[in-house]
């Protein structure tokens, strides 16, 4: 038994061994991503933290000789900064908590009941996606103003959400879709009610793929510039048009204005490193069917 066994050890070292594939190709690639996605934050950080004269220096260093903290100071002083960052943080959070409750009735409308023009609102929506925001620019402004929204915060929450439900719709029946049926139907027959199953079976199931779409939501509420300038004056312009504040007729401010746009991306920086297990978990949850 012994000498057989060793017999077969000795075959099975001298078989060669299959070349192991090389993944230098692939971390070169992704480091590459990495680089191209990565340069304009790094960019913005390092103009953010230096004087003025070195912003604008025509021959520009990628690493800051000089830190200072006074573009910063600039930046709070050249007009009110909390309050836009305010009013952006009520719109963003408002069309993500509606965006996501009526989003995830609507989805769950889509994918699990069968009527009469479902497939007509299924390409609705996609339709609805593929019409450019600059073309809706002047019905919204003259709709809202005969509601009287124009102007208002609540108008410009309504405007978001025309935008970013329809994503969430979708998204969200994607994730509905990919949850096995048969799991309400056992908890029905242990003695659930259609909405106990839903809540206890389905929704903690969907609960990653509702802060991933709740982030891309957030996101494009928090970054949105166009309707915001349009639709809301001066006194209740939100953080991205803020910035604009830094663009005079003599020039634009660069350094305090990258310290501006620094001081934005920290609630969104905030929001990831909370839901980042989330969120992860989230993308890739709809990836396989069953």
């Amino acid at each position: 038994m012994t000498t057989t066994t060793a017999a077969a050890a000795a075959t099975r070292s001298q078989k060669p061994r299959k070349p192991r594939k090389s993944k230098f190709g692939w971390n070169v690639i992704g480091l590459l991503v990495v680089v191209v996605a990565g340069f304009p934050f790094y960019w913005m950080l390092n103009t953010a933290f230096k004087p003025e004269k070195d912003a604008i220096d025509p021959n520009p260093h990628f690493f800051p000789h000089t830190f200072t903290l006074s573009n910063f100071k600039r930046a709070l002083e050249i007009a009110d900064f909390w309050g836009p960052v305010g009013r952006s943080l009520i719109v963003s959070g408002v069309v993500v908590v509606v965006g996501i409750v009526v989003g995830m009735l609507a989805a769950l409308a889509i994918s699990r009941f069968a009527f009469r023009g479902r497939k007509v609102v299924i390409v609705g929506i996609l339709a609805v996606q593929m019409v450019p925001l600059v073309a809706m620019i002047i019905p919204v402004f003259l709709l809202l103003n005969d509601l009287g929204q124009y102007d208002k915060l609540t108008g410009l929450i309504i405007t978001y959400l025309t935008f970013i439900l329809p994503f969430t719709v979708w998204t969200l029946r994607g994730f509905i879709v990919n949850i096995p049926k048969e799991l309400e139907e056992a908890a029905q027959v242990d003695g659930c009610t259609r909405t106990g199953a839903f809540v206890r079976v389905v929704f903690p199931l969907l609960a990653p793929g509702m802060v991933a779409t709740s982030v891309y939501g957030f996101i494009q509420a928090w970054n949105e510039y166009l309707y915001a300038l349009m639709l809301m004056s001066q006194q209740n312009q939100t953080a991205t048009v803020w910035l604009a504040n830094f663009s005079t007729k003599n020039g634009t401010e660069y350094a305090p204005m990258m310290a501006g746009s620094t001081m934005m991306a920290v609630p969104i920086v905030i929001l990831f490193l909370i839901v980042q297990r989330k969120m992860a978990a989230g993308l890739t949850a709809g990836a396989v069917k069953g």
